[in-house]
């Protein structure tokens, strides 16, 4: 059986072989194609997806593969890659490097290994199942004692995602910490497993945009899971509460369960 270092080390060259091209597009005259749902794309999405994806076909003809811009290939397969090849293309297109390169390998629906990758900036925040989460090549670990809710500041990518009707909860989010802070997509999370923020709030997210947050949180020390307070599944919907600790998501699950 391959073990999970190596997959680790693949899923990371999968990582090197993007930056180069996000790097060729980032601040230059890009077209933006709105897709049915609003959410944008550009060429730069298009070329890592097709990348990444003919390298896992060479190196892994048996895996599937997930991702945001082409159909599944071998959904069902034992093994899936899942792959947002940029999580947060507004903030590309606008020229700000709080975007990233996700690249996670789920086993059976159980998370294993998970790359956050920031071209521009050269980081990388990586979590492997059972072994371990780094930024860098160092071990890394969240906040060494959680904060309290009423302490925290609150991640989240924007308000929209609480529109239809979860209004109220975004108002009692506001009242029962310290603010929330809007931008920042994938690269909330990489800051929580590096131990520089507590916790991010969201819903109305697709697999590719979580999938590889968990190991890297969770292998910190943090905790990821839907609004239910279940672990995160393939099957999940779409509703994550990522924090420093156990007691810090169960104070945030608190205030979601609460009625307006």
């Amino acid at each position: 059986m391959t073990s999970l270092a190596t997959l680790r080390d693949f899923a990371e060259h999968l990582a090197d072989l993007a930056r180069p091209i996000a790097r060729r597009y980032y601040r230059t005259e890009l077209e933006v194609i709105d897709k049915p749902d609003a959410t944008p794309v550009t060429l730069a999405d298009q070329a890592i997806e097709a990348a990444l994806r003919a390298e896992i076909a060479r190196a892994w003809p048996e895996h599937g593969v997930l991702g945001e811009e082409e159909a599944p290939t071998r959904a069902e397969a034992e093994w899936l890659w899942v792959i947002d090849p940029i999580d947060g293309t507004k903030a590309f297109t606008c020229g700000k490097p709080q975007f990233g390169t996700l690249v996670a390998l789920w086993h059976r629906d159980v998370a294993q290994v998970g790359v956050i990758d920031q071209p521009i900036t050269g980081e990388r925040w990586v979590g492997v199942r059972g072994e371990g989460a780094w930024f860098d090549g160092r071990p890394m670990r969240v906040r060494p004692r959680a904060s309290r809710l009423a302490d925290a500041i609150v991640l989240m990518t924007s308000p929209d995602l609480f529109a239809e009707g979860h209004e109220g909860t975004l108002g009692r989010l506001k009242r029962a910490t310290k603010g929330i802070y809007y931008g920042g997509d994938c690269y909330n999370y990489a800051l929580v497993a590096a131990g520089h923020a507590d916790l991010v709030i969201e819903r109305g997210l697709k697999v590719v945009d979580f999938a590889a947050l968990v190991n890297p949180i969770e292998e910190a020390g943090g905790v990821c899971c839907d609004w239910a307070g279940a672990p995160l599944t393939l099957a999940s919907d779409g509703s994550i509460v990522a924090a420093s600790s156990r007691a810090l998501a169960e104070a945030a699950l608190g205030v979601l369960r609460e009625r307006a």
